[in-house]
């Protein structure tokens, strides 16, 4: 490991958080929080995830937001009966024609939301664990400096009615973590560098730009570190973490978006072309084309002011 990275994990890294409620209150004072689920077709799981949260509003969480990106489902209904307020892409900055992917959503909830810290976490969750958002805060409440915290997590693989003590994070391994290795290796110390539980302080988020799709994530790590440090990073253990797992094309378009957003922020010339996969009908191979990746969102704060 680098050593940067190695120092860094050993002053950075919870791997048992020990804040408890009433520790994040008095730290929080007249600060505010909210939780924001992004949500595309998830009727089966966003009603749990936004129940493990449900129980904190009014002590250290504010709000709790799901961020719906179209779905055609009972994602909706169901996540606004879990105690949930519900709002719809196309609500917020109606005067911008709303693209598809994750990171447009996450970037319309800042104008959507008002904390001053905001916790992510994706709504395929599950069996959520209550205690993610508490833990989350924990090094932005209770530290000075710290502007980004991931979670991190043992992440089983799902498959059919089986399921695989590790395995999932396939992008996080084959993708993620060789490319940080080798471009950023002073991040190479970062568990899940692509997990979507996280938490970061609206000054921050409001200040770059969003990536629109899967590349949200990576996107923000490195304009976290290159804006603040490895100081401004931290990590906590979330235990375990089970969601949807996706096919291997699913998580080839991911890995394409991931990897476009990275070399951008790590400044490598990217071809907007998209990602060509084959697929067999009839006995022959195909060629399936994904759209190219679409540009990034400016930081929010730019959005706000015009």
């Amino acid at each position: 490991m680098h050593p940067g990275a190695r120092a860094w994990f050993e002053g950075h890294t919870w791997q048992d958080p020990p804040w408890t409620e009433r520790d994040l209150l008095r730290a929080k004072g007249r600060g505010t929080v909210s939780v924001v689920l992004p949500a595309l077709n998830e009727e089966h799981t966003v009603g749990g995830v936004a129940a493990s949260v449900r129980p904190l509003l009014g002590s250290v969480v504010d709000e709790l937001v799901v961020m719906d990106s179209g779905s055609t489902d009972d994602t909706v209904r169901v996540a606004a009966g879990a105690g949930a307020r519900v709002v719809r892409r196309g609500d917020v900055l109606p005067e911008l024609d709303p693209v598809p992917g994750k990171g447009e959503v996450l970037w319309r909830s800042l104008a959507a939301t008002r904390g001053d810290v905001l916790v992510f976490l994706d709504s395929d969750l599950v069996d959520p664990d209550p205690g993610f958002v508490p833990a989350l805060l924990g090094p932005l409440l209770t530290g000075g400096v710290t502007r980004l915290v991931k979670g991190f997590y043992r992440r089983p693989l799902r498959l059919e009615s089986a399921e695989l003590a590790g395995g999932g994070g396939r992008v996080t391994e084959l993708l993620a973590r060789p490319l940080l290795a080798a471009l950023r290796p002073e991040l190479s110390g970062l568990i899940q560098p692509l997990g979507g539980e996280y938490a970061g302080r609206r000054e921050f988020l409001e200040s770059v730009p969003f990536a629109p799709g899967y590349g949200v994530e990576i996107g923000l790590l490195l304009d976290a570190y290159a804006r603040h440090g490895l100081d401004g990073l931290a990590q906590v253990n979330l235990g375990v973490r089970k969601h949807r797992n996706r096919s291997l094309a699913q998580l080839g378009v991911m890995a394409r978006q991931i990897l476009g957003t990275a070399l951008d922020r790590c400044g490598v010339p990217v071809d907007d072309a998209g990602l060509t996969q084959f697929v067999q009908v009839a006995g022959e191979w195909l060629p399936d084309v994904a759209e190219a990746q679409l540009p990034d969102r400016p930081p929010m704060r730019e959005v706000l002011v015009r």
